[in-house]
């Protein structure tokens, strides 16, 4: 096990409705009503209270179940508000005490996963036509802004009192970690002059004045609250198209077997070698026969393939990501027959329109995409027994390299791509690129070769002449070529590494999502290791002490 492992137990990222401490919620008729209300001694680690409806990993573990829960559990639901169950406090953002006694790769993790969070909520109302209300009824600050800020409506009420509020360059040193500076100008369009002030003071924005800077979109008196909410969460519900009359499909647990060393499910397995610190994910085709059709799919539920295998990987992500911090490369590989996983992606482009498969399809999307952010080298290795096809084809696109064999003593048994609607856009990175654009600069004589390989059972060779793969190589040089490759990336730097991995897997086309994870996220992690952050007279380590910060007024 790794010291983390020693010192702290494992976080597991999967829960349900009976275990939740922080949220809850309730359907009535095409809306759901999340209430926020957490439990000041309910911490995912000791040495902190969550007091003021402040938040940590596990209230956005609860958060990121729950919205799962409400898109597949009850597809009838079209708007969602967010609220808080306490008096005069919404959510006061993430705790501060806690960020104070975390360490440096927990604070950045967390950042990643909220972000991650509010950025499927956007996802959802952007794909899935799942509309999100924000009704803040008290003080609104730090991350608790930042959650209504992913929503599509932010109704503020006004009491003379409650406010909203980035205080976070101010009062701590860091700033707002999960997307609130990009999501202010790019999103909400709040003029920068303004932003600047706003982003500068701790009191924040009340009533009038943030309507008028666009920080919110409406206010309501304390009277008139409540059915401010009611009318706006029925505006947005008629943008959306989720049915009104479908029967929703039970979240069953995700199931699986832990050991020191090895992940297991039904539909993924994950190896890791310690020694090499590699982590080998392997994803198996769908067996047996699969649903074909609509009420075939509903019958199957969570335990159809692509919503099964989607689910499992999604935690199998989450765990490596921070249970296994020295596991520094991961070897992606798939298992099984091809022409399954062809056959269930063209089962889901057929019924594509159908809301559980359109749910799934934002599962899948939104997981995907946390392969390309997750600061981990990755290899896709094309062998015997592999399935690189159609939506598996994206783990060989999602890699910094592919390595694909060549056997041309037994072409029968030779490892094949092939390519499918799945690869031109219904899985696309967070920038809404697919990979294969990203891939090629979205030139398009390669895109259109690719488009032309479509049906076909492209070999080593062929991939490479698309360009398709990094390396194909004989049995004979394979083991050895592997090996070095792994060895060699093992001997770098891993911060060198992150840096050089985010910089090259979003090489083109940027948006808010992007500057989200990469200009917010690398200056929040640069400040989260300065002294004036945390060092001995750092704001974030001296909040609530009574004593001043001490800043080094050098400009780096």
């Amino acid at each position: 096990m790794t010291q983390q492992q020693h010192n702290n137990p494992i976080v597991d990222y999967r829960t349900e409705p009976s275990k939740y401490r922080h949220w809850s919620f309730e359907v009535d008729g095409q809306t759901a009503r999340m209430k926020l209300d957490i439990a000041e001694d309910g911490g995912i680690r000791p040495g902190y209270k969550l007091k003021l409806n402040s938040y940590d990993l596990g209230v956005d573990v609860e958060l990121h179940d729950a919205l799962n829960r409400i898109r597949f559990e009850h597809p009838s639901v079209r708007t969602v508000v967010v609220t808080s169950g306490k008096d005069r406090i919404f959510c006061s953002g993430a705790n501060i005490f806690m960020l104070g006694v975390s360490t440096h790769s927990w604070k950045v993790n967390f950042c990643k996963f909220t972000n991650e969070t509010r950025n499927g909520i956007e996802d959802s109302s952007k794909h899935n036509g799942l509309k999100f209300v924000a009704a803040v009824n008290g003080a609104c600050a730090g991350g608790g802004y930042e959650l209504a800020l992913a929503c599509d409506d932010i109704v503020l009420i006004d009491d003379r009192s409650s406010s909203v509020s980035l205080p976070e360059v101010p009062l701590l040193g860091v700033l707002p970690g999960t997307g609130g500076l990009t999501r202010v100008t790019d999103k909400r369009h709040v003029r920068n002059d303004l932003a600047d002030i706003f982003c500068t003071s701790v009191e924040g924005v009340r009533g009038q004045r943030a309507v008028d800077w666009r920080l919110v979109d409406a206010i309501a008196k304390p009277a008139q609250f409540a059915d401010t909410v009611k009318q706006r969460a029925e505006k947005l519900a008629a943008q959306s198209n989720r049915p009104a009359n479908a029967q929703g499909v039970k979240l069953t647990p995700v199931e699986r077997e832990l050991s020191e060393n090895s992940l297991s499910y039904a539909n993924v397995n994950v190896e890791i070698d310690r020694s090499k610190r590699t982590a080998t994910i392997t994803v198996k085709a769908p067996q047996g026969e699969q649903p074909k059709t609509v009420e075939a799919i509903e019958k199957a539920g969570a335990n159809w393939w692509p919503l099964a295998m989607g689910r499992e990987l999604d935690d199998a992500i989450l765990h490596l990501r921070t249970n296994e911090l020295d596991i520094g490369t991961w070897l992606l590989k798939t298992q099984g027959d091809a022409a399954a996983v062809l056959a269930s992606d063209a089962t889901m482009v057929a019924h594509m329109d159908h809301w559980l498969v359109s749910e799934t399809l934002g599962l899948l999307r939104r997981t995907f995409a946390r392969i390309d952010v997750s600061s981990r080298s990755l290899f896709a290795i094309i062998e015997k027994g592999s399935c690189f096809a159609g939506m598996f084809a994206e783990f060989a696109f999602a890699a910094d390299r592919a390595y694909m064999l060549v056997l041309p003593d037994d072409v029968d048994h030779e490892p094949k791509i092939q390519l499918d609607e799945f690869n031109f856009g219904l899985l696309p990175l967070v920038n809404d690129q697919s990979r294969l654009q990203r891939r090629f600069y979205e030139e398009s004589a390669p895109l259109e070769a690719a488009r032309a390989a479509v049906g076909k059972a492209l070999s080593g060779d062929d991939a490479m002449q698309l360009g398709l793969v990094t390396a194909a190589l004989d049995d004979i040089d394979w083991e050895d070529e592997i090996r070095i490759a792994v060895e060699e990336r093992a001997a770098m730097s891993s911060d060198a590494l992150t840096g050089l991995e985010a910089n090259l897997r979003f090489n083109g086309k940027e948006n808010m999502a992007t500057r989200i994870f990469g200009r917010l996220s690398a200056w929040q992690n640069w400040i989260f290791i300065r002294p004036n952050a945390v060092g001995e007279k750092g704001a974030l380590k001296l909040y609530g002490s009574g004593q001043k910060a001490g800043f080094d007024f050098n400009r780096v």
